[in-house]
């Protein structure tokens, strides 16, 4: 199992940012096999991770995510190419269709049959990186339009590697099977090893279904991590977080986290962190968030417990574990990183 770093949104200030890619340099100096880095309104992955791969020479770098309706699939290849050959062949793709309220509210895209959409836009993707001419006629695009002007164009960029990696977050059991079908790999939150078969479930049935099994197929969940002896302290760093996601991504009606956590047990307390945080308490939400929820979906303790834990995920099937490390200042966040690299030593994975 391989360690990954997921770096999150940028643009919050100077020193913020510095921070972040200080953040990326000492994982890769400590061996971490790829860096991530999240879009939704704010800052563009693209960007981003141009910049880390300018100031990093080993460590990978990823999308997580791409948003589908950001982006139409031939631009999307042309942006995977392009960080491919920049950074001489480190870049993952990772795509998704985000959620309603950023796609239409954002993009003025409709999210409607997201899963027809990411099958249709993966091909798309795959096609133009092949560097064959972009041919395509489908529900959502058509290539070139007909009765016009357009040609059949062919990419000019020449990646570095003859086939990218393509990554897909999904959460939903339909989503979680497409995925398994077409992807390359796997872009989850919030799972936990006691609840792996909810994801591996239908990636494996996906798999099958693709005539293929699960090895080879990267699982890259991002986990949460905080070191230190008081396990309810560490708990309590990931308390907003979880509310945020559980209660308040998406609405009432279409909340993918919210339905995830009842999948998993906690249906009652997943719906008073909706109830609370969507009435803007959200001190209250993020005190509804059981103690175990966190600590079963987190990495939490002494190193020692960490690297049981690590134990647990790699068991589970995860091959890529992502840590999103814990703190306020530049020196917490390291510290993680770093106690995550040696969790990783003791636990005999690395």
């Amino acid at each position: 199992m391989r360690l990954g770093i997921n770096l999150g949104y940028f643009g919050g200030d100077a020193a913020s940012n510095a921070d972040h890619l200080a953040v990326a340099q000492e994982a890769e100096r400590l061996g971490y096999a790829v860096c991530w880095a999240a879009e939704a309104y704010g800052s563009d992955v693209a960007t981003v991770l141009s910049w880390v791969a300018a100031q990093t020479t080993r460590i990978d770098i990823g999308s997580a995510i791409f948003q589908i309706p950001a982006r139409t699939p031939a631009m999307t290849a042309m942006t995977a190419a392009t960080l491919d050959a920049l950074s001489g062949g480190r870049f993952r793709l990772g795509l998704g269709v985000s959620g309603p309220q950023v796609s239409e509210g954002w993009y003025g895209v409709r999210f409607d049959k997201p899963l027809a959409r990411t099958r249709e836009y993966v091909e798309i993707v795959r096609k133009a990186l092949s560097r064959e001419r972009l041919v395509h006629d489908g529900p959502h695009w058509t290539l070139p339009l007909p009765d016009g002007p357009g040609k059949a164009l062919k990419l000019t960029v020449h990646p570095v590697r003859d086939t990218l990696p393509i990554y897909i977050a999904a959460i939903g059991p339909k989503n979680l099977e497409q995925t398994g079908r077409i992807a390359d790999g796997w872009l989850g939150i919030f799972f936990a090893p006691e609840f792996a078969e909810l994801s591996t479930g239908p990636l494996r049935a996906g798999r099958e279904k693709a005539g293929k099994t699960l090895d080879g197929f990267d699982l890259v969940p991002t986990v949460p991590i905080a070191t230190g002896d008081d396990l309810d302290a560490c708990a309590d760093q990931f308390r907003g977080y979880s509310a945020l996601y559980i209660g308040g991504m998406g609405s009432r009606e279409q909340n993918f986290y919210n339905r995830l956590a009842g999948r998993m047990g906690y249906e009652a307390e997943a719906a008073e962190i909706q109830e609370k945080f969507l009435a803007r308490d959200y001190a209250g939400a993020g005190a509804a968030v059981p103690r175990e929820l966190i600590d079963r979906t987190a990495l939490l303790g002494p190193t020692d417990r960490i690297a049981d834990r690590m134990k647990a995920y790699a068991e589970a099937g995860v091959t890529t574990l992502t840590l999103s490390p814990a703190g306020l200042t530049l020196e917490e966040r390291v510290a993680n990183l770093r106690a995550g690299a040696e969790a990783l030593d003791r636990a005999g994975l690395g």
